[in-house]
């Protein structure tokens, strides 16, 4: 006879709580990881993607304001292509108030940012609820002036169409665009022959009187109002520059010259990407004091060691020529159309500044293509406007100099090659 036992085995209650409490645990410490992750993930990305919507509220209301375009367009050809934000285009909201003169932006319903217009001086990026307020002050808002040019005039009042098939085939060429991206999205050519226009071509919508953003053409503009203080004996390139927090002997960015500055050899810990993630990018569009942010920043090299391109260092010209004619916007507007933009015959300017009123100067100011035309005619006659001299003796040969063993002068590429 043979016996089956089964044994069963005793079920201990206890086991079977102890493995809930287990499973409870690994569930709190993965939703505890992924929280972390989260919190680092919106930490390393808190910075880029504020970046990312504030550029996008500055530049649509810059587009839309200043120089009357269409806010999608804007956005389609000046915004989205840029870097990273194509990826994330998808996630970008904006809203124009025409009313208010403002743009808002954000990003995934978060990151929001704000940009307001003012009459005369543009686009600024609003970091307190008073900033909204700033364009309407005297800090910021006051007459240009009067032209008081001396320069001839370079074209009439129409468009002028090319004199021969090559002209008009090379402005074909500027103006095709790819079928696919990167696209061109040329907005406006002007070319000038012995002090005239010969040709001109403008893309839809855009015309002789449009501004438009001459992004880092604007350093350009900045070496020409330091050549002017300079010219007026307020300022010497190779002084030291004369930021307040550097006064400190003992401080080694003490040395750092105006010169330096210029051609982007100062040393100064602000590289430039163009990611989100580099302090250039944090510097202009999250910081309500550009220049204060820049003036902070430590030493990685010795001044006038190496070239590292940045927009950093003509954030801090902007400030020196702010503090020196005066330390208001206001002034910053009055000196320019005094000295430079009136007697060249610039007519449709718009300096863009910060929440301080300290102007742009790497980056943000708008002009109509003719206007650009004019002000590269100044350098072309070595600083000289009809029969002013505008700028110093001397000063277009020393900014078309070359800096170390780059392509870069004092805030001119010079065509040569780098090393």
């Amino acid at each position: 006879m043979f016996e089956t036992f089964i044994k069963l085995r005793k079920i201990n209650p206890l086991s079977i709580h102890s493995k809930i409490k287990i499973k409870r645990r690994l569930l709190l410490l993965a939703i505890v990881i992924v929280l972390a992750l989260s919190t680092c993930l919106g930490v390393v990305l808190y910075q880029p993607l504020m970046v990312a919507s504030g550029f996008a509220s500055k530049e649509i209301c810059s587009g839309a304001f200043v120089s009357g375009l269409n806010p999608n367009r804007v956005y389609t050809d000046m915004v989205k292509p840029q870097g990273a934000i194509k990826y994330i285009s998808r996630l970008i909201r904006f809203n124009v108030n025409r009313e208010k003169h403002e743009v808002t932006t954000t990003i995934a319903g978060l990151y929001k940012t704000q940009a307001v217009y003012g009459e005369g001086i543009g686009c600024m990026l609003v970091h307190k609820p008073e900033d909204v307020n700033l364009a309407a002050t005297p800090d910021f808002n006051s007459p240009f002036g009067p032209l008081n040019s001396q320069a001839p005039e370079i074209a009439g009042s129409k468009v002028v169409e090319p004199r021969n098939e090559q002209l008009r085939a090379a402005l074909d060429r500027a103006f095709a665009d790819h079928e696919q991206p990167p696209y061109i999205r040329t907005q406006a050519i002007v070319v000038v022959k012995d002090g005239k226009v010969v040709a001109e071509r403008y893309a839809p919508g855009i015309g002789m009187n449009t501004q438009l953003l001459g992004f880092s053409a604007n350093k350009l503009v900045t070496n020409a109002l330091i050549g002017i203080l300079v010219k007026e004996g307020k300022l010497n390139v190779d002084q030291s520059a004369p930021i307040s927090a550097w006064q400190n002997k003992q401080d080694p960015r003490h040395k750092i010259t105006i010169d330096q500055l210029l051609r982007q050899t100062s040393g100064l810990a602000l590289k430039q990407t163009s990611s989100g993630f580099d302090p250039a990018s944090r510097m202009i569009f999250m910081e309500r004091d550009m220049a204060g942010f820049a003036e902070n920043t430590k030493l990685v090299a010795t001044p006038g060691s190496q070239w590292a391109y940045t927009d950093g260092n003509y954030i801090l010209l902007s400030r020196i020529i702010r503090d020196t004619v005066g330390g208001r916007a206001s002034d910053v507007r009055q000196f320019a159309q005094r000295q430079l933009f009136g007697p060249i015959g610039m007519r449709k300017v718009t300096l863009e500044f910060d929440a301080i009123g300290t102007p742009n100067g790497a980056m943000s100011m708008l002009a109509t293509a003719r206007d650009w035309s004019r002000f590269g005619l100044l350098y072309l006659n070595d600083g000289i406007a009809g029969t002013d001299r505008i700028l110093p003796n001397g000063w277009v040969k020393y900014s078309s100099s070359q800096t170390l063993n780059t392509g870069y002068g004092a805030g001119f590429w010079i065509n040569r090659v780098m090393y």
